[in-house]
């Protein structure tokens, strides 16, 4: 219930839709607020059209699903990356988090999430199909999990694997003991970055 007394209902209101965002409480929402205010105008219309533009002009990658300005993202255009190796994620904040390690110079496949039945989250609710197809074209030799290290994850991870076990490539997971998930974004790159160049083949990560 909320007990706070504001002197405006436009900053009331303002409060709430900042609020609403993820790890703003009541408090941190109000400062935000009141410092936007005390902002010229010029600079808030900015910061409005900025996110409006955002939200409306945005694009998925038609490839792997990451954040692009265009149809296709600048990592699936770069003729730098190699094309022949594609390291699955469950986000985009994950594509981020592995560029910043600088050890990982193949393609991106953004999945969105992973199966979780409690949470109605389902194979169909995935982009797992649409990767599926993607190996199927031929031009992979290499799949890199990096899932989270959770049961919703590994059940992804496995799920996958029997989809792609007779495809003629190599299915491998990023060393364990790494956070992964929501969690990916907070290891260090150092240690990211030798989980990636430390990976295993999948079929012994399921033997451990």
């Amino acid at each position: 219930m909320n007990t706070h007394i504001y002197p405006s209902k436009l900053l009331e209101n303002a409060v709430e839709e900042f609020a609403k965002l993820p790890g703003i409480g009541r408090k941190t929402s109000l400062r935000l607020v009141l410092h936007l205010l005390r902002q010229s105008e010029v600079d808030v219309d900015r910061f409005s059209e900025t996110m409006i533009k955002l939200r409306h002009d945005v694009k998925h990658c038609r490839i792997c699903n990451n954040i692009s300005d265009t149809d296709v993202c600048t990592i699936c255009s770069s003729p730098r990356r190699d094309g022949t190796l594609i390291c699955v994620v469950e986000s985009i904040k994950d594509v981020m988090s592995i560029e910043n390690t600088h050890q990982y110079s193949g393609l991106y496949f953004v999945l969105g999430g992973v199966i979780s039945p409690m949470d109605g989250i389902g194979p169909a609710d995935l982009k797992i199909d649409q990767l599926v197809n993607k190996i199927a074209e031929g031009n992979v030799r290499e799949v890199i999990m990096a899932l989270s290290a959770t049961m919703e994850g590994d059940t992804t991870n496995f799920f996958i694997y029997k989809k792609l076990k007779h495809q003629s490539i190599a299915i491998s997971a990023i060393a364990r003991g790494v956070a992964f998930g929501d969690e990916l974004e907070y290891t260090d790159e150092v240690t990211l970055g030798r989980a990636i160049i430390n990976r295993v083949r999948f079929e012994a990560a399921l033997a451990d």
